[in-house]
């Protein structure tokens, strides 16, 4: 049960409301201070070593599209998992004109984030500054044409909301009410552009946990919040793009996510959350890198098999780390070839097993690149 009296190392306070309490955090930094243990220093240290081997594969994102674009849309689809979405990561890559335009607003979902994550890490890379102007613009893009639309898009809530809780035993977490939001916001954008008072990725943590707490907007929070974590790594220079999924960790472990954020509000049990926290950095930095290894190998191994591009298989199966989920039409397209030639590549890359038919369809079929999308949807614990 959330508890009105709070103990004098909680960062906030519940304050009576209607029917039931909201809580009103603290500004930042945290009044009493945080100390972290050696075991914490260890995990903070191979982080920024893990992120260090993730900015190097910039030049891989380079050679290979497909890198750069993978690691992108797999945060994006995650971050709208923990949402409830019904999205896979093939969904990003099917080409748009499949179903004649029209999308589910799940998969709308997915797509916005994609669109946001690109046009923050493009203005903070360009400006070095993370605004309130910037956090409403990304979160009109993150909620164009999708559910909850009654919900003000680009513009902080004005009422309350409720966040359900995890676990059936807790009761539902009330953030402040929206005449704070304002204050509370100003306060958090000041703590990230004047710098914090902790290590950049104590930092991190620390803004993420207040960003969700104070719930700014009616929706969406979840998948903001997130995306302002890779946008603060480019910012302080860990990254130079948008390398990083965070989300996938989270998605891994949604009820101790929540959990851990509930105790450093009703407890102040800051070292366990920030633990969880930049140890999901650490992991998912390494997963990525992980990833990349992979794909650059397959993609010598497609040249040394393709490369020579004699005939148009071999060109299709160099393309497919620009292109991996195609058409007959896309082939065409991307080939500059005839409809027989176009099916006649996808046939033989589908009977080597390069291909795949994803439909189960006689007509308008569809195809992905099987190996490139066993490394990029591998599940989280195989590739950790």
């Amino acid at each position: 049960m959330a508890r009105d009296e709070l103990p004098d190392g909680a960062p906030g306070k519940y304050v009576p409301f209607g029917q039931r309490s909201y809580y009103l955090p603290d500004e930042l930094p945290p009044a009493d201070g945080i100390e972290l243990s050696s075991g914490f220093q260890e995990t903070l240290q191979d982080a920024i070593y893990q992120l260090g081997r993730l900015e190097g594969i910039s030049e891989e994102t380079d050679a290979s599209p497909i890198v750069y674009t993978s690691l992108v849309r797999r945060e994006a689809v995650e971050s709208v998992l923990i949402e409830g979405a019904d999205i896979e990561l093939e969904d990003l890559f099917r080409p748009e004109d499949i179903d004649h335009g029209e999308t589910t607003k799940d998969i709308r979902e997915g797509i916005n984030y994609e669109t946001a994550v690109r046009e923050g890490a493009t203005r903070v890379s360009e400006t070095g500054e993370i605004t309130v102007d910037l956090l409403n613009d990304l979160h009109g893009t993150l909620m164009a044409g999708v559910r909850d639309e009654g919900h003000d898009a680009g513009a902080f809530r004005t009422a309350p909301v409720h966040i359900p809780p995890p676990e059936p035993h807790l009761t539902p977490f009330v953030p402040p009410a929206a005449t704070k939001v304002p204050h509370l916001m100003d306060n958090l954008v000041a703590y990230i552009q004047d710098g914090g008072a902790y290590h950049d990725l104590v930092d991190l943590g620390l803004v993420h946990y207040q960003f969700e707490t104070i719930h700014p907007y009616g929706d969406g929070n979840g998948r903001l919040g997130r995306l302002l974590i890779t946008l603060q790594l480019i910012q302080q220079g860990y990254l130079s793009d948008p390398y990083l999924y965070p989300s996938a960790y989270f998605n891994e472990h949604k009820i101790e996510y929540v959990n851990r954020m509930r105790a450093v509000s009703e407890e102040g049990a800051w070292e366990p959350w920030l633990q969880f926290f930049v140890d999901g950095i650490r992991q998912q930095a390494a997963d990525a890198v992980a990833r990349t290894d992979e794909l650059r190998e397959l993609r010598r191994e497609y040249e040394m098999r393709y490369g020579h591009e004699k005939a148009a298989r071999d060109r299709l199966a160099m393309r497919l780390f620009q292109y991996p989920y195609v058409t007959t039409k896309e082939v065409q397209k991307l080939l500059d070839v005839s409809h027989q030639t176009a099916r006649n590549a996808i046939m033989a890359l589908e009977n080597e097993g390069v291909l795949q038919e994803t439909t189960g369809k006689e007509r308008y079929q569809e195809f992905k690149a099987v190996d490139i999308f066993d490394i990029l949807t591998r599940s989280f614990d195989e590739s950790a």
